[in-house]
């Protein structure tokens, strides 16, 4: 994808996130038609949430300060979603100040699933593998679910207490509260 030539001049040929200056890309900031200029890191950190360095955006704590507002949203939305997992980051989503217009439009890009987490607090992604932590009986299957037994590649549904996986061949929703990550 070329990069317009007023993208260029706009960013100053460099990340508008980062700085960096190598494979500069415009990606697109849904739901409005702006376009931002971004390098081949973040590119694959945003468009790939389980490759995401939070170390790397830090250089955020500088750019969302843009008068741009694309990048302002791209910054709080890359913010919003390190703030699950890092204290930095949500103290930066409480600094900033967006217009109304633009929060409007940075919240309506966010994901509005619920974080999963487990047992001790670990966030839970689909294809995770967990440990059950206490013997569980398991209603009209006739079995129970040993303590220790890992369940492999897990599903997320609608409801962040529970997650689907197999256990003994048989696919069966389980409590996260009794689950740990493996």
């Amino acid at each position: 994808m070329s990069i317009e030539k007023d993208l260029l001049d706009r960013s100053g040929s460099v990340c508008e996130l980062c700085g960096a200056s190598d494979g500069l890309e415009a990606i697109e900031v849904a739901p409005k038609d702006e376009k931002i200029v971004v390098c081949s890191t973040c590119k694959e950190q945003i468009e790939d949430e389980s490759k995401m360095d939070s170390n790397h955006f830090r250089c955020l704590n500088d750019s969302m300060w843009s008068e741009t507002p694309a990048v302002q949203v791209v910054a709080y939305r890359l913010l919003k979603n390190l703030s699950i997992d890092e204290g930095w980051a949500q103290d930066l989503v409480e600094m900033m100040y967006l217009e109304p217009e633009t929060l409007e439009w940075a919240e309506a890009g966010l994901s509005t699933g619920e974080v999963v987490k487990d047992s001790n607090g670990v966030t839970l992604n689909s294809g995770d593998s967990v440990t059950i932590i206490k013997d569980l009986e398991v209603k009209g299957a006739g079995f129970t679910a040993k303590r220790g037994t890992v369940v492999k590649g897990i599903s997320l549904g609608d409801d962040p207490t529970h997650i689907e996986g197999k256990v003994n061949g048989v696919r069966i929703f389980l409590k996260t509260c009794f689950l740990k990550k493996s």
